[in-house]
């Protein structure tokens, strides 16, 4: 039976994704700041721990107690629509801290154990917001860039080692947390002067016909999880499967 840990499994696409694992036969390590065992089906193959992507004490503990696994999923990220202009700069650094330097730290930390048993896989889950630009995501969109390069050049690092690096690319999923689970840290950022063209914006989300469903990133990241054909890229959604 192969262990994946799954960063972000609270809601959206992470807690579908830890669900579909769990039900391929999986063991799951299914991880969030705070575990809610209500979420998912009592099973002996589940375990819940707490992790908080950007404290290293937290991540250095939560592998610990894991022990090895064979499939590192970072999906854990938060979301930010604004208008750029009077985003605070701290608040971009919050973007960063969590969908940046969270990745990169989860993949420093398990990267020893993978490398030594010559085998395992790191998929990283980004936005098809990096694939076609958006307006309002400009923060959100460079924490996401930020983490295509980096893996595009991880995966050559560790190829050497037997060990696989993929990306997982999903569309808009209006029916996710995204927006809410930001409310607070997007109060002030569509300024008077933006609200005409932040209305047209969000009136083009609301009509669309084409977007991602949580089971369309669970599938995806099972995909990249399995695949040995050494594709890097998985896109996820009906949206995110129409762009260019």
């Amino acid at each position: 039976m192969k262990t994946v840990l799954i960063t972000g499994c609270s809601s959206g696409y992470g807690l579908e994704t830890a669900r579909y694992f769990l039900a391929q036969g999986w063991k799951v390590i299914a991880t969030m700041r705070t575990p809610q065992a209500t979420l998912f089906p009592a099973s002996r193959h589940l375990q819940l721990l707490l992790l908080d992507v950007t404290d290293a004490d937290s991540i250095a503990l939560a592998l610990k107690t894991a022990g090895p696994v064979d499939v590192l999923v970072n999906n854990a990220g938060i979301g930010l629509f604004g208008a750029f202009e009077v985003t605070p700069m701290s608040t971009v650094r919050d973007i960063f801290e969590t969908n940046t330097f969270g990745v990169m730290a989860m993949c420093q930390a398990v990267i020893p154990q993978f490398r030594a048993r010559r085998s395992g896989t790191i998929v990283n889950v980004t936005s098809s917001a990096t694939l076609a630009a958006y307006p309002l995501v400009a923060a959100y969109t460079a924490s996401k860039a930020a983490i295509e390069g980096f893996t595009g050049s991880l995966e050559h690092e560790l190829n050497h080692f037997g060990v696989r690096v993929k990306l997982v690319e999903p569309g808009y999923g209006p029916t996710t947390r995204f927006a809410a689970n930001g409310q607070q840290r997007m109060q002030g950022l569509i300024p008077e002067v933006y609200e005409s063209f932040a209305r047209g914006v969000f009136d083009g989300f609301a009509k669309a016909t084409a977007f991602t469903r949580e089971s369309d990133v669970a599938e995806a990241v099972f995909a990249a999880a399995n695949d040995v054909s050494g594709q890097l890229r998985f896109r996820a959604g009906a949206d995110a499967l129409a762009l260019p």
